[in-house]
Parts: C-alpha cells; structure tokens; sequence
C-alpha cells in the first residue's frame, strides 16, 4: 500500500483518546488527503487535550459521546482503536459491508518500507524498546520510536529516513490487527508472558494468542528473539518460522543465544562466546531489567551494531519514566514512580530491586488478577502500605488477612482516594533511609484518566512536599 492511496478516502478514525495514538493517525490521515471523521465515545470535555493538539487541522467532522452507525456503513476505511475488540458491534458493520478495517499497527506495517523491529510482552517492552531504540541510535542506525509508551504510531512514518529501522512496541491489542493482515516485523522480541487483560481477553488462551502474532508470519530469514526462562514459550517454540535467539538467566548452550554467567552477559551467536558487560555496570535499577537488557543485546547485535556499542548505551541507560523512576529525595527518604507496574507480578520485581525498607503505594482496579503472591509479597517485605481505593485493593486486602496467623490481630489497613493524601500519609510513615514507591499492581480507571496520570499526579505530590 502507498499513502497516495488515502487521498480522497473517507475514513473513520474510531477512538481519539487521551494517550497520543489517535492525534498521531488524525495527523497522518489528514496530511495524507483523507476526508477524515473522528468518532470517540469520550465527551467533548473529556478529549480537551487531544482536541487542542489538532486545533489547526480544518475540514475534520468530529462526533463525540457516542459512535453514530453511518460512520462505520458508509465510509472507505474505518481505523480502530486498539483496545476495541473485533466483534465491537460497530467494528462487525463495517466488516459486513466489506469495508477495510486497520489499526494503527496494521496500516503502519502496510505502509512501512523499512525494517521493523517489533517488541512485545507482559512486563518490560517499553523498557526493552527503548533501550533498543538507544543502542540503534548510538550505532548510527536512525532508529524511529513508534507505539513506545504514549508515543503514537502512524505519524512517525514521514521521520523514517531510507536507511533507518522502525522499533515498534506492540501490544496484544495492537498485534491482533497484524494477524488479522498475516503480518509480523523482521525482528521480533517478546519479553515474557505473564497473565493480564483477562477482563478483555477471558482467558488466558486468546490472550497469548494475540501475542504469538509477532511471529507467525515471519519467514526464515527473520529473526525472533525470546525469553528461554519463560515456559509459556517452549509450549510454541515448535511453530517459529525464523531464526531463534533465546536470552537466559543461565548458561545456555548450543543454540543462539545472550545470558548470564559468572556475574557478566555474554552473547553467543556463530557458536562463540562474547564477554557483553559485567552486571555491575548496569545503573538501571532492578534484576528483572536484565532481561529486558539481554533482549535488546540480542535483537541490536542482529540488526548490526558491534558489541562495544551496545555496551556503551547500556551503561549509559537509566531508564524510562513511569518505570522505577526516581523523582526526588526528601529528609533522607527517596521517592520512586513504578506507576507502570499495573500487574501483580510487575509490582512484585518492583518491590524485588529494593533493599531499603519500603513505603508503598498500591493497589487500584481490578482486571481479574490473582493478588496472593502480591498480598504475601507486601506482608513478608513492605515495612507499610498505602492503598489506593479499587477492587484490586480489595482483593490484595482480602489475600492479606487470610494470612494472618490464628490469634495475631487483624492489621488495620490505609485505603485513600486521592495521591496527594496518599503521598502525605507515606512522608508521615517514612523514616530517613526508607524509600516509598508507587507501584501498584493493579490499573489505575477510577481513580485517574490512566497510569500515567497516576504517575504523574504521584510526581507532583511528591515535588510539593515540604
């Protein structure tokens, strides 16, 4: 396909929202010569911020608060949010009208000449995919970000130049548009597999299934770079079509790989062994990112870059906002925001890279998690916890008195309904050489517009505190 293509076209846009992707495609579209329709079922008031980023577009209809049938009947294309599942009732009109329905990803992909380096997983794709981006761009490969944490997608297209690479961050949501189109990246990297959505997916099925497309369309002379601790992988391994590369926290042998041994990183591609870097030289805080790290050595060392420059940007990596970031030391107590940790077990490596004692701030809505690792992690390991209002919150309560042994009184617990309280609570219960972290385990709808929101407003309770 050629953008040319679009000119003329009527396409819906379905889904601004508040996040970046929307305003990217209504950009590209518009520039493109599409007769554009955006519909959102947000208000008016709600899409504010989105709506005063495309001000100076003209000759775009907008429908807010509802989506009108017409709109998906009676257009050329229709683009999808992503998180809008496939039989959204007015996704299947447009689909029985035979009208062509794309995501962001998938109309990327169709228009994209370049390579793309696609990265997904439960846990650390923004963190893998950034580094990704950071080693390429320090190699001189004129890396494009695209889909990275709140980056937007399509609009990126016009910055790649002929010789540059694409690192695409894909969701499930967004990498069930390229399985409906047979399409999957020249590299692919998947983090890990862990359980999440299943108030979208049910199951956990359907869930892996969507994630399984970053691969299924690859040919031989691609490349796929996987987690070999990760059991869910070994179940499919039998159905990858590209060359394999595993990274491990143990030695492997035998086979491509990147893993740990004797305290160091070591890359083994032509049978050979290749010292990366010590573990000591890695500043980005948390054991679980070495995975994240070893994925992004494997996916750059295949695309070119030489091992010193890999090196070079890892030790100069440290770290993205919203993800173990730290925001500021007050009266002897560092405070991080590990917002991004919206599942249990992110939370669990959150609280895992401390070994301070811990004020923590957790807990939020629920997307059918089971919270008793997370509940055991907190009562074994967190010297006090603040909770945020929210079924999630709830549920980790529920787990926590179950644990409490027969005749030890039932502890009192804190659940609060605004971060600035929360914040005021953990400074009142931190001592000098504490530190409290937002990292909770669960999404934040309810409280705030989304994660990083909460992150956000976390970050500036903490920069007004006296």
């Amino acid at each position: 396909m050629k953008t040319e293509e679009l000119k003329g076209k009527k396409i819906t846009v379905m889904g601004l929202g508040i996040h970046g992707g929307g305003i990217g495609a209504v950009r590209f579209l518009h520039e493109a010569g599409a007769k554009l329709i955006v519909t959102d079922i947000k208000t008016k008031e709600e899409l504010a911020p989105s709506l005063e980023k495309l001000k100076d577009l003209k000759n775009i209809e907008y429908v807010l608060g509802q989506h009108r049938t017409e709109d998906f009947t009676d257009a050329d294309m229709v683009i999808k949010t992503p998180p809008a599942p496939w039989n959204n009732k007015h996704i299947k009109l447009a689909l029985e009208k035979n009208i062509p329905v794309e995501t962001d990803s998938s109309l990327f992909f169709k228009l994209c000449k370049n390579s793309i380096i696609g990265i997904t997983g439960t846990k650390g794709k923004t963190t893998a995919a950034t580094l990704i981006y950071e080693i390429l761009k320090t190699a001189g490969k004129n890396p494009v970000k695209a889909g990275i944490g709140q980056s937007s997608v399509l609009d990126k297209l016009k910055e790649i130049k002929k010789d540059g690479i694409v690192v695409f961050e894909l969701s499930s949501w967004r990498l069930s548009g390229l399985g409906k189109y047979k399409l999957s990246p020249h590299i692919a990297v998947i983090t890990n597999i862990y359980p999440d959505h299943l108030n979208y997916y049910g199951t956990m099925e359907k869930y892996i299934a969507d994630k399984k497309y970053i691969f299924q369309n690859q040919k031989p002379e691609d490349f796929c770079v996987l987690n070999g601790d990760d059991k869910t992988f070994s179940g499919f391994e039998g159905e990858i079509k590209s060359q394999m590369i595993k990274f491990s926290y143990q030695k492997i042998s035998g086979e491509r790989s990147v893993y740990i041994a004797d305290e160091k990183i070591y890359l083994d591609f032509d049978g050979e062994a290749k010292e990366v870097l010590d573990l000591e030289d890695i500043k980005l805080r948390g054991q679980h990112n070495w995975g994240n790290i070893m994925a992004a050595i494997g996916a750059t060392y295949v695309f070119g870059a030489d091992l010193k420059t890999i090196k070079k940007a890892i030790v100069d990596f440290k770290g993205i906002p919203h993800r173990l970031e730290f925001v500021r030391e007050v009266d002897g107590v560092k405070y991080y925001n590990d917002t991004a940790a919206t599942t249990p077990e992110s939370a669990i490596a959150g609280i895992g890279s401390f070994s301070e004692p811990l004020i923590l701030i957790a807990g939020g809505s629920d997307k059918n998690f089971d919270m008793t690792e997370l509940g055991k992690t907190i009562r074994e390991k967190i010297k006090g916890v603040i909770f945020l209002k929210g079924e999630a919150t709830n549920k980790i309560i529920a787990t926590m008195k179950k644990l409490v042994p027969p005749g030890e009184p039932e502890p009192e617990f804190t659940v609060i309904d605004s971060m600035e309280k929360a914040v005021a609570l953990a400074k009142l219960s931190a001592q000098s050489g504490d530190a409290v972290l937002l990292s909770p385990g669960a999404t934040s709808f309810g409280l705030f517009a989304h994660e990083f929101d909460r992150g956000d407003k976390f970050k500036k309770a903490v920069s007004e505190l006296r």
